[in-house]
């Protein structure tokens, strides 16, 4: 029977690869800079292309708007023109940035998965979680569109019922930004717990435990 002492030191090692993933992940939910695979930085290229495609139609026909102001002779009229499209491209902006934001995240979750998996860790309710967040960003991303087309019709100002359809959208987008979240979090969480389970049943005192059985 091994000593006590080589007990712990060969448990030690197999749970050593669990605790660098554990603080991978806890990178993760704080935001820390960390070494991308070249699958997280392919798939945040190919994010960041489709976004940058959008914000380019967008750009367009805001741009289009921009240059019909040139026909207004009232520069006063003008002013409030060009101040209008300027609002409504920083609106439609911020709906873009959060979006990338949490697929970036999702992105290095799904690359660091496979890696539990590989350790014997549960991810099936983290997978579970971020099927969530990509139907949420499917409907943001349907719904941003929705938003662009209403903003970019006309360079007039909005009638009562675009404003309120307008209203309408923007708490939708935001209300399903606020669930990707969340499910994210929860991912992370779930996966923080099935490591914890993990890492504790493969730990010296469960080793010794079982040895002494």
């Amino acid at each position: 029977m091994p000593h006590r002492g080589g007990v712990k030191k060969i448990l030690m090692k197999k749970y050593l690869g669990l605790f660098v993933a554990l603080a991978l992940l806890f990178s993760l939910t704080i935001r820390v800079a960390m070494a991308e695979d070249s699958d997280t930085s392919s798939k945040q290229e190919e994010t960041q292309t489709i976004i940058k495609t959008e914000r380019a139609t967008a750009k367009v026909k805001m741009d289009a708007l921009r240059n019909s102001i040139k026909n207004e002779k009232d520069k006063a009229k003008a002013k409030i023109k060009e101040s209008r499209i300027a609002g409504r491209e920083k609106a439609l902006e911020r709906f873009d940035n959060a979006v990338e934001k949490i697929n970036n995240l999702k992105d290095r979750l799904n690359v660091q998965i496979p890696k539990l998996e590989a350790k014997g860790v549960a991810t099936t309710d983290a997978k579970n979680l971020i099927a969530t967040v990509e139907t949420k960003l499917s409907d943001i991303k349907a719904k941003i569109a929705e938003a662009n087309t209403l903003l970019s019709s006309s360079i007039n100002e909005l009638t009562k019922d675009n404003k309120a359809s307008l209203k309408t959208l923007a708490g939708e987008i935001q209300t399903l930004l606020n669930d990707a979240h969340s499910a994210l979090n929860d991912a992370i969480k779930s996966l923080k717990d099935a490591m914890k389970i993990k890492t504790d049943s493969e730990s010296p005192a469960a080793g010794t435990e079982e040895t002494n059985q």
